[in-house]
């Protein structure tokens, strides 16, 4: 499925959403997924999300002019990386897992600790950060400018004499607003189709609302809450013996603020820890949607957790243990699931992802000599 005919398919399903008679109740904790709003700031248009998606696809605004947003965010691998933790700046590497962008548009917290509050904060911060694009505003505008493509486009959408990079921002956000999927089967069942779900799947749906207590968190149409938890989620096997990731941890945990005692001592992602400086923080994830998890393996912000079924026999168990242990959630109880009951439950998971959404990389612009000034 193209683009453009899935962006048509959802809209079609959006247009008959509440023309099937559902037979039963459905869980009020969950809900069917509608299309994402534009900020007033920021509509979306054809134009603007068809410049984002070169712009997402183009190393163009990076530090090197050789990373592009989806050098970690592959279509093929979920929009994401299918590794334990994302691809870095040459010369570096990440520290946490990819996160997908299907759907990102849905969420009021970016990044795994909130550390942004857009998409299109999300951009620049992605495109500046020192082990993902490692670009500065200036250089990067600078680059745009001599795309001719780019000029006449930036003219365009956003009336630019020459491409400002805040705007590239902001057609980067539309463009991961026309990345969504609402038409799953879960939502066609939650619109009122109980066809849509198998029986196994309708007894998994019983046992996320019910027994397994998943819904606590994992809830609405996003299914999150957006909270923060520690769950237990085990350190980040890579940090005992890759040395590139060994110093990226390190830079990190000077860069975002840590006391010297932590500096020496921490062997764990302090997570929310470094937005609020809170102790009771460390080790604090924000829930991410199950939704498009088929495709977004592996799981949790180190990637620790391979398959569906180890994030659910990981939750069976009560979780696990990290080096914040005294912040770990009271939600996280063992949940005394069966080996059945844990099949079923994963067959529901796996009815919160659609058809993959693959696009082809576009055919990018070049750059071309600056045309001669007028005197």
């Amino acid at each position: 499925m193209t683009h453009k005919t899935r962006i048509a398919a959802v809209l079609m399903v959006t247009c008959l959403a509440g023309t099937v008679m559902a037979d039963g109740p459905r869980p009020s904790e969950l809900a069917a997924l509608e299309p994402p709003a534009a900020p007033a700031d920021n509509p979306q248009t054809p134009e603007k999300i068809a410049l984002g998606e070169l712009l997402f696809f183009d190393p163009i605004l990076s530090g090197n002019g050789e990373m592009s947003c989806a050098s970690c965010h592959r279509p093929e691998a979920g929009w994401a990386v299918q590794d334990k933790i994302s691809f870095g700046y040459p010369g570096t590497t990440h520290w946490r897992n990819s996160q997908t962008v299907v759907n990102s548009a849905y969420y009021k917290k970016l990044f795994w600790a909130g550390a942004s509050g857009s998409l299109e904060h999300q951009a620049r911060s992605a495109a500046r950060g020192g082990v993902a694009g490692n670009g500065e505003d200036d250089m990067m505008e600078a680059r745009l400018a001599f795309v001719p493509e780019y000029r006449e486009a930036f003219r365009e959408v956003f009336g630019d004499d020459w491409p400002l990079v805040r705007h590239a921002y902001m057609a980067l956000a539309s463009y991961q607003r026309s990345l969504v999927q609402t038409d799953t089967p879960f939502d066609t069942y939650m619109r009122g189709d109980d066809a849509a779900l198998s029986e196994a799947q309708k007894r998994g749906l019983d046992l996320f609302t019910g027994k397994a207590n998943c819904a606590a968190c994992h809830n609405g149409a996003l299914l999150s809450n957006e909270a923060y938890y520690n769950i237990g989620v085990p350190p980040y096997d890579g940090w005992e013996e890759d040395e590139l990731a060994q110093i990226t941890f390190r830079f990190e945990l000077y860069a975002k603020g840590s006391t010297e005692e932590m500096y020496r001592k921490t062997k764990d992602d302090p997570g929310l820890y470094f937005r609020t400086k809170q102790k009771a923080d460390k080790g604090k994830f924000r829930v991410p949607s199950l939704r498009y998890t088929k495709y977004t393996y592996p799981y949790m912000h180190n990637g620790m957790l391979e398959t569906l079924r180890d994030v659910v026999v990981f939750y069976n168990a009560g979780g696990g243990e990290n080096e914040f242990a005294a912040n770990k959630s009271e939600l996280i109880q063992p949940l005394g699931l069966e080996a059945a009951e844990i099949d079923d439950l994963v067959a529901f998971l796996e009815s919160l992802s659609g058809p993959e959404i693959l696009v082809d990389d576009p055919d990018l612009p070049e750059m071309q000599p600056l045309p001669a000034t007028q005197n």
